[in-house]
């Protein structure tokens, strides 16, 4: 596993962005463990993140695109500090760009926030996580009616590995399908686990032996066969 997805997962840990337990999802799923990003909070947080998603899009997707756009809400500091973390690593030149929730009627006026989008521009869109793929399918026909981009690639930061709405691949590999661009995680589920499982960090261990069977339990049930 790449040293920097090592740190990541430590990273999440330690902002208590990642956290293992029992919680309720959204969709009424009993699950042990929870990812928040909206605990990245502090400005040297956001620096790390912005950096480990720019290594990690650099690796699955290159460098060879204009704009790194981020779906409202979450998605809008994620392209901000994600296009800077391209720049202070890579030297490489792009623009961020987000949608707004309503269209603008008066000064800067539209839906999107930062960079317009012009025909031929190559776009990377960057999310928290996806469950659903609800998001993508909001933004995507704004995307596509502010211009004729190429989108090169979806990145999330955990892939949560389990069974998206048609019940048979991930919501990740489901957006693939649909859309026909690539996606791809910083890390995966199955990557935490095997780095955390009896591993400190923190000066605890937080996937110990009764932790990993609930996530075998809850993998059993809901995850990717």
């Amino acid at each position: 596993m790449e040293q920097y997805k090592q740190e990541f997962i430590e990273f999440m840990v330690e902002s208590g962005v990642l956290k293992f337990g029992d919680f309720t999802l959204k969709s009424g799923r009993k699950s042990p463990f929870f990812m928040n990003a909206g605990a990245y909070v502090t400005g040297s947080q956001l620096h790390r993140l912005g950096r480990c998603y720019a290594r990690a899009i650099h690796d699955a997707f290159g460098l060879e695109f204009d704009v790194v756009f981020g779906p409202a809400y979450k998605g809008i500091p994620l392209s901000v500090i994600t296009t800077m973390a391209i720049h202070e690593l890579y030297g490489a030149e792009v623009r961020y760009c987000s949608n707004r929730k309503e269209v603008k009627d008066h000064g800067d006026t539209g839906i999107l926030l930062g960079s317009n989008l012009k025909d031929g521009d190559r776009v990377v869109m960057v999310e928290d996580v996806t469950t659903s793929g609800k998001s993508i399918e909001e933004t995507y026909p704004i995307l596509k009616s502010q211009a004729d981009v190429d989108i090169k690639g979806l990145m999330v930061s955990l892939n949560r590995m389990e069974v998206g709405k048609g019940g048979e691949v991930c919501a990740l590999d489901e957006v693939r399908e649909r859309y026909g661009f690539p996606t791809a995680a910083i890390v995966t589920m199955d990557e935490v686990t095997e780095y955390l499982f009896n591993r400190e960090c923190q000066g605890k261990v937080v996937i110990d032996e009764t932790v990993k069977e609930a996530l075998d339990a809850y993998y059993e049930r809901y995850g990717v066969r």
